[in-house]
C-alpha cells in the first residue's frame, strides 16, 4: 500500500512543477504528516525530492529527475479509456486504476503537454444520470464489472416479477443508461444474448471459469438494436390527438421519442385553427393520460372514447377547482 502511494507521489511531482503538502495529501488521501514522512523516505531512497519552505513553498523534483515507472498495466490502460465518465469509474471500482493511468500518461508527456488532461477535463464533462433523479450504484456492480473485464462466467440470481431466477451467464458488457446500469450477457444454455437491470440482481457468484468471447459481438450495436426493440415493444396502444402549434413543440418532452417521431411524421395538415391530428403509440391509457395531461389545453384527445371521457372529467374538475 505504501509502495503504491510513494510511486503515485513521484508521478504527481513529475507531472507538476511543484505541489504543497496539502495538495499532495488531498490527492493521496493521507495526512500532511504522512506526506512529510513519505518525502523523507523517497529522499533516502535516492529520489531527489526537495522541500521549499515558506507560505508559497512545496515539494518538487530537482535535477530533471524522471521515473521510469510509467508503464501502464492492463487494468490502468482499460480504465483510461473510461476516464471521461468519472461517476461510472467510481461505481465500477476503477477510479484508482484510472487515476494511476492518467498520472503515468502525464509523466510520459513532454512538459509542454502535461496540462492537456486538465485542459480537457475543464472543458468537457459527461453527466450520465437524468435530471431530477437520485441514483445509486448497484451493490453487485463492481463484482460484475470484474467478471466483464476477465471474461469470467457468473451464476446470478435476479428478480423476475414475483419470483427469483438463478442462471449461469457470460457477462459481455455493461451499459449505463440515464443513471441505470444494465448487463448485456449471453446465456450458455441457449446461446442467446439478453439484457438485465443490475439493480434487480440479488446475488452474483463468480468462479475461475472463463468463457470464449464471440469476437463479432458489438456492444454499442447490440444495445442500440435492443433499446429500439424495447421501446417499440412497450408501445401496445394508440391514441388519436389534436395538437396546437405549442402542443406539437411540447410533445417530444412529454412522450417517448420513437412514438413522437412516428406520430409527427404521419400528422395531418394543420386545420383552420392551426391544429394537427395525429395517432400516437403509447404504453397504455394510464401512461397516455399522465403524458398528455402535461400538455394542458394544447392537446385534445379524440380516441379512444374512454380516455377522452377521462380528460373531460379532469377538465371539469380542474375548472371547478379554479373557480
Amino acid at each position: 500500500m505504501r509502495a503504491a502511494r510513494l510511486i503515485k507521489m513521484v508521478l504527481l511531482l513529475q507531472a507538476r512543477p511543484s505541489m504543497t503538502a496539502a495538495e499532495l495529501a488531498g490527492e493521496l488521501e493521507v495526512s500532511e504528516r504522512t506526506i512529510t514522512r513519505d518525502a523523507q523516505a523517497l529522499s533516502e531512497a535516492g529520489v531527489p525530492v526537495y522541500a521549499d519552505r515558506g507560505r508559497t513553498g512545496g515539494y518538487r523534483l530537482i535535477g530533471g529527475y524522471r521515473t521510469r515507472l510509467t508503464g501502464l498495466g492492463r487494468s490502468e490502460a482499460e480504465a483510461l479509456f473510461l476516464s471521461g465518465v468519472p461517476g461510472a469509474l467510481r461505481e465500477m471500482g476503477l477510479e484508482d486504476a484510472a487515476s494511476a493511468a492518467r498520472l503515468k500518461v502525464s509523466a510520459a508527456l513532454m512538459p509542454s503537454l502535461r496540462d492537456a488532461s486538465q485542459n480537457a477535463s475543464q472543458r468537457f464533462h459527461l453527466d450520465a444520470p437524468g435530471w431530477f433523479k437520485e441514483t445509486s450504484a448497484p451493490e453487485l456492480l463492481p463484482l460484475l464489472a470484474d467478471a466483464v473485464w476477465d471474461d469470467r462466467l457468473v451464476t446470478a440470481r435476479y428478480r423476475r416479477e414475483d419470483t427469483e431466477v438463478e442462471r449461469e451467464l457470460e457477462p459481455y458488457g455493461l451499459v449505463l443508461k440515464a443513471g441505470v446500469w444494465y448487463l448485456c450477457a449471453r446465456v450458455p444454455d441457449t446461446g442467446s444474448f439478453r439484457v438485465y437491470r443490475i439493480d434487480r440482481f440479488t446475488a452474483v457468484a463468480g468462479g475461475e471459469d472463463r468463457f470464449v468471447r464471440d469476437e463479432e459481438f458489438d456492444l454499442p450495436g447490440f444495445w442500440e438494436e435492443r433499446a429500439a426493440q424495447f421501446a417499440r415493444a412497450i408501445l401496445r396502444s394508440e391514441v388519436v390527438v389534436r395538437l396546437s402549434e405549442a402542443g406539437v413543440r411540447q410533445l417530444p418532452y412529454a412522450t417517448d421519442s420513437v412514438s413522437t417521431r412516428e406520430a409527427l411524421e404521419g400528422a395531418s395538415a394543420p386545420d383552420g385553427e392551426g391544429w394537427v391530428t395525429l395517432t400516437l403509440a403509447v404504453e397504455n391509457d394510464m401512461v397516455a393520460y399522465t403524458q398528455l395531461m402535461s400538455l394542458g389545453p394544447e392537446a385534445e384527445v379524440l380516441e379512444p372514447a374512454t380516455l377522452r371521457e377521462r380528460f373531460t372529467e379532469a377538465a371539469r374538475r380542474m375548472a371547478d377547482r379554479y373557480e
